[in-house]
């Protein structure tokens, strides 16, 4: 089974110039966790998650920092307050850029499986031999079509 036969063509992207305040509601309204972001031609420029804006706005309880021996305490910030700080932050400053984990549409399934498990990865971006984000795979996607493959062949 190849790759294409699982993903989602009908791909819900991002710019780059995207704020993290329309990522959220991006995220919210289409009932995701993350996106591909793509260049104007499609092209893949990172990956951006719900776990990685979560950590942007966690609050911080306490940070030590240690200058010369000399110990300060940063002042806590309420997750309000991160929020308003972080809302207008473009996506593509605390997206993964580097290294990114993708697959083409002719690979096999095993291997998106194995990168989806083995990465602990919810999706991944499948991209075409230009870099063009041609779909997504989740393990949602996996799940729902092997179920789909059981029942067929016990029926």
């Amino acid at each position: 089974m190849k790759v294409k036969e699982f993903m989602i063509t009908d791909v819900i992207s991002a710019s780059p110039e995207m704020k993290l305040s329309e990522a959220m509601a991006l995220f919210v309204e289409k009932k995701i966790g993350g996106v591909p972001i793509c260049g104007e031609n499609g092209e893949l420029l990172g990956m951006v998650t719900d776990g990685d804006i979560l950590r942007v706005i966690q609050p911080i309880d306490r940070q030590i920092f240690d200058f010369l021996l000399y110990m300060q305490y940063a002042e806590e910030k309420d997750l309000k307050s991160r929020l308003k700080d972080s809302a207008d932050r473009m996506i593509i400053s605390i997206a993964k850029t580097k290294n990114l984990v993708t697959v083409s549409p002719e690979d096999e399934m095993d291997k998106a499986v194995k990168l989806l498990s083995q990465h602990h990865f919810k999706k991944l971006p499948v991209i075409d031999e230009n870099n063009k984000v041609v779909g997504v795979i989740s393990r949602g996607d996996v799940i729902r079509k092997i179920q789909a493959s059981i029942l067929k062949d016990l029926s």
